[in-house]
């Protein structure tokens, strides 16, 4: 029994063994016990994490791969979670358990399960796995980078993040049309911003909308005094700023509201 892959759910099945031994190898595996994949398909992953010393679940949308699972991995079948990962509460099954996260993440929902994964930053520790290169590239990249945004702030706010290696499409059926990337987060021991955490995260949205005009130009929405308007750094466009920097204007918009 194979699974076809299914576009809209933006399924590309990883079929190079060595890639997939080394995207879980990724994994520290410090200071947590359980690990979630995300999206394992027919398990060519799957298979490497269940050697490691620790409890691998799953969690997976495709009724059809739940099925391929349940038949070639017995020993995993108590823990495939049959759900969409964006849309369930994972408490249900780690209550307030710390785990990490790994996954060959399907392109179309990629980007929503990073914002998932900061809202449950609290729980999970690391986090690794493959996006379109372009993705993991911006989750990595650094201030003064043309693809530096949202995602690079928000994500650098609370974890390490390095990209480690690139994959081709030709190691994936059917190959999707773009390169992959595979890169690791790993939490900051201190990961409490000395800020307001909705603002800092709305002033960095809101920031990044109009990235090209000057901070002065676009947090025009939160009527700033014109006394903290002259500070020097309201003349700076978003992706200048280094993620502590962003973290300095929230406290300082914090003082002036």
């Amino acid at each position: 029994m194979t699974v076809k892959a299914k576009k809209h759910l933006g399924q590309h099945f990883l079929n190079d063994e060595n890639i997939a031994k080394k995207i879980a190898d990724t994994l520290s595996l410090n200071g947590y016990k359980k690990v979630l994949e995300i999206g394992p398909g027919m398990g060519v992953l799957t298979k490497y994490l269940l050697e490691k010393d620790t409890v691998t679940y799953v969690i997976e949308i495709d009724s059809e791969s739940v099925d391929y699972l349940k038949s070639s991995y017995l020993n995993l079948a108590p823990r495939i979670i049959e759900k969409d990962f964006l849309k369930y509460d994972l408490k249900a099954v780690f209550n307030d358990e710390p785990f990490a996260i790994i996954g060959n993440f399907p392109y179309n929902i990629s980007t929503q399960i990073v914002f998932k994964l900061l809202e449950m930053r609290n729980q999970i520790p690391e986090f690794s796995g493959m996006f379109q290169k372009e993705v993991a590239q911006r989750i990595c990249s650094k201030e003064g980078s043309k693809v530096y945004g949202i995602l690079s702030v928000l994500t650098q706010a609370f974890y390490d993040a390095e990209y480690l290696f690139t994959v081709p499409a030709s190691v994936f059926n059917p190959p999707p049309k773009v390169e992959s990337g595979v890169l690791r987060l790993i939490r900051k021991q201190d990961y409490t911003l000395p800020c307001d955490d909705a603002l800092f995260f709305k002033v960095v949205k809101t920031a990044f909308q109009q990235r090209r005009k000057t901070l002065r130009n676009s947090l025009k929405t939160f009527n700033l005094s014109d006394n903290l308007k002259a500070n020097a750094i309201f003349g700076k466009r978003p992706e200048q700023l280094c993620v502590q920097e962003f973290i300095e204007l929230t406290q300082e918009i914090e003082k002036d509201v």
